[in-house]
């Protein structure tokens, strides 16, 4: 099969086809939302089998959406030729993720040729919006390496 090369300004087409791939976003319930130039949102309803001991949406579940959002930003600014790869990501709990639904945004701080520095923000609903957590990510893109395209 061969395979699609976008536009070089045809970022939301790569970001939303590279996610569209994402098994692991398809496996928890997320929708990426909003694709503009360094801004991603990812959105996801709450779902028991992703919650913790407490009923809390698992942290796991938090870094790993965080980390879709701040990796599709950084993409969204890169060359059609590339792909992206975590290298380096902190997360900061900052109240439990109880909600109804769930959002996730992240947005490049410092774009870069081959390293983009992205912030993350996740947001619980539950009739109104409550910062659940932040993330600050490092992201490579990588070009010319086989298996690690678009």
């Amino acid at each position: 099969m061969a395979e699609r090369r976008f536009a070089e300004g045809d970022f939301e087409a790569r970001v939303r086809a590279s996610f569209a791939r994402q098994k692991a976003m398809e496996t928890i319930g997320a929708k990426l939302t909003v694709v503009t130039p360094g801004v991603v949102e990812i959105e996801m309803p709450h779902a028991e089998r992703f919650t913790q001991q407490h009923g809390f949406l698992h942290a796991g579940v938090i870094s790993m959406a965080l980390d879709s959002a701040c990796g599709y930003a950084a993409y969204s600014l890169m060359p059609a030729d590339a792909g992206v790869l975590t290298i380096e990501f902190k997360v900061n709990l900052l109240a439990p993720g109880r909600g109804e639904r769930f959002l996730f945004r992240g947005t490049v701080t410092k774009p870069g040729r081959t390293i983009i520095v992205a912030d993350g923000q996740a947001y619980a609903y539950d009739g109104e919006a409550k910062l659940i957590a932040t993330m600050t990510g490092t992201m490579m893109s990588v070009v010319g390496r086989r298996g690690i395209e678009g």
